[in-house]
């Protein structure tokens, strides 16, 4: 991989990194129905859920592959739910990122951290 690639796919994997950790805080002891009502919070947790998966879905074939253990596929398909227009769906992917597919990218991202450290390190 070129040097140029490989820092933009650091880059992107700290966009997905901080984006995950803000949708996890924003929403952390919040229950769906409060999520869902909760005009402000909802607004940004899709923000920065939207701001996640264009970020997985820009990284480079080898990084994902370095990495199978995150469900690339699932945020692809949860990139597309993002943009449906609002409604049970909707609210349906958002809960669902944020209860299950965020913690997760979050926990392999940490343990390839330590194991592929190189991946993250924005230098040439």
């Amino acid at each position: 991989m070129n040097g140029a690639r490989a820092i933009e796919d650091s880059a992107r994997l700290s966009i997905v990194e901080q984006a995950g950790v803000v949708v996890l805080t924003l929403a952390e002891g919040l229950g769906r129905d409060e999520l869902m009502r909760s005009r402000l919070t909802r607004t940004e947790v899709h923000r920065q859920l939207l701001r996640l998966a264009d970020g997985a879905l820009g990284l480079s074939e080898p990084v994902c592959e370095a990495m199978p253990e995150i469900d690339w596929i699932g945020w692809q398909r949860m990139r597309a739910r993002l943009a449906l227009p609002p409604g049970a769906e909707h609210e349906d992917a958002l809960w669902f990122a944020c209860e299950s597919l965020v913690p997760a990218t979050l926990l392999w991202l940490r343990v390839h951290r330590q194991r592929q450290g190189a991946l993250f390190r924005m230098t040439i």
